[in-house]
């Protein structure tokens, strides 16, 4: 449409509007959080949890990763994907250590449980790559 004075302003805002708004379903803030398990040095139990954020998230972008992701829009599924970087990525962010051993009868017994206590995440999705940045 144009205006009176032959300016196209009016469509050249709607068309803005409508590439910020593309744009913005292509971002999303997660909640994340891992828990790793493991008894007597063998892997237990592992927990991976995902949540989109409701509200935004306050924070700068730090600590980015970029994940593979094969046209793909699932953070989980990427995450699965390339699951050996992404828990590199986690220790770098630093993880919550809790140790405990026990002797009975003279057989010993450990625990050791890594925790990534739940933190938001701002993740862009490309056509081929997610990029992971926690906030701070």
């Amino acid at each position: 449409m144009r205006s009176r004075d032959g300016n196209h302003t009016f469509s050249l805002s709607i068309c803005a509007i409508i590439l910020f708004h593309s744009l913005a379903l292509e971002a999303g803030e997660y909640f994340i959080s891992y828990r790793y398990l493991i008894k007597d040095t063998i892997l237990y139990n592992e927990t991976l949890e995902i949540s989109q954020a409701m509200h935004k998230c306050k924070g700068i972008p730090s600590n980015t990763l970029i994940l593979e992701s094969n046209n793909s829009k699932n953070l989980k599924n990427i995450i699965s994907f390339n699951k050996e970087k992404f828990i590199r990525y986690m220790y770098k962010l630093g993880l919550s250590v809790e140790h405990k051993e026990r002797t009975t009868n003279l057989q010993n017994s450990s625990t050791t449980i890594l925790t990534l206590k739940t933190r938001c995440f701002k993740v862009n999705f490309n056509d081929n790559f997610a990029k992971i940045s926690a906030l701070k």
